[in-house]
């Protein structure tokens, strides 16, 4: 395995020469200053340590970030002598996409839970708290899939009895709500009834809400209407959608989250950034052209919108004169 050892180089010069060594192999070992020498510095600021040599600081971050433009886990870094330490970089598998397989409990979608990922965790929380639905108010989620994204009621709202407040495996007590969530994949709405045993789960096309041909489908107003990585799927059209749900299924102080993915898996590692093909790095063009577009068709609806996240951009809407909810942080 090759060993590369850097001192006060520039990223400049040190980026050709570790994508050379993972052209040429799997994995290549890094040599760099310690980056918890050099805490409370910038990136690329020169140091000098009294437990070792002078170097050029870069945060764990940075290796991180690193790793991931060049295709490449970040494996678990060692000490090195004073002053510096020593990471590897694996390069990743040519796993397929987890859409690959499906949204199933077949597919890989099964083995992902986005709430693993703390930055949406945290910013989910937030957003349910800026809408605040009442208790005994009803959400709605759509695209639920296996309802994992439901777990976020609870630790938005805790030390309320939670809807499955019978069930023996909830830990986490929290506000009660009617939950209606809705997805066309059958195995997946099965393991979500296992999930949420309280919940009400329904196996229907999204685009049925928004036909303009049909009377609206009877499911009712909702004060919290949730949407991950929804709005982008083949099928839907957003602006036809948007209306039917506030025309529809939206009370008059209910509020709405939408997450836009701006992320793929590579290797079962969250990447940032949203792929197009062809494109050897990530292309925002077409999120921000989506979330700049409902971010506007809902302000003209009478709505106050704010955008948050990181790897799922949330978009947080709820009516204009309406109080923000508080306790926002965790």
């Amino acid at each position: 395995m090759p060993r590369l050892s850097f001192t006060v180089e520039p990223l400049s010069t040190i980026i050709p020469a570790v994508r050379a060594a993972l052209e040429n192999g799997e994995e290549v070992t890094l040599e760099v200053p310690d980056p918890d020498a050099g805490l409370g510095l910038y990136a690329g600021e020169l140091y000098t340590c009294a437990a070792g040599p002078a170097g050029r600081h870069r945060p764990w971050s940075a290796w991180a970030d690193l790793a991931d433009a060049l295709g490449a886990h970040l494996l678990t870094p060692q000490p090195s002598g004073p002053g510096r330490a020593r990471f590897g970089l694996r390069r990743y598998a040519a796993a397929p996409a987890p859409n690959a397989g499906g949204y199933g409990v077949g597919g890989d979608w099964a083995r992902v839970d986005k709430l693993e990922d703390p930055v949406l965790l945290l910013t989910l929380v937030e957003a349910l708290r800026r809408i605040d639905p009442p208790a005994g108010g009803r959400v709605l989620a759509l695209g639920v899939n296996s309802g994992r994204e439901l777990d976020a009621l609870a630790l938005a709202f805790p030390g309320r009895p939670s809807p499955d407040q019978h069930s023996p495996d909830r830990h986490s007590p929290g506000r009660h709500f009617e939950v209606v969530g809705v997805d066309t994949d059958a195995s997946a709405l099965a393991a979500a009834r296992g999930r949420h045993p309280a919940a009400t789960f329904l196996e229907l096309d999204v685009a049925e809400l928004s036909r303009p041909d049909q009377r609206p489908l009877e499911l009712g107003r909702f004060d919290l209407i949730l949407a991950l990585s929804l709005l982008q799927s083949p099928g839907v059209r957003r602006d036809v959608l948007l209306k039917a749900l506030c025309k529809h299924h939206l009370t008059e102080i209910g509020g709405l989250v939408f997450g836009f993915p701006n992320a793929r898996y590579r290797d079962g590692l969250l990447s940032h950034g949203a792929r197009m093909r062809n494109f050897a790095r990530p292309d925002l063009s077409l999120l921000c052209a989506d979330v700049a577009g409902t971010r506007r068709d809902l302000q003209k609806r009478g709505f106050q919108v704010f955008v948050t996240g990181k790897y799922e951009v949330l978009l947080t809407a709820l009516p204009i004169g309406r109080r923000v909810g508080c306790n926002l942080t965790m």
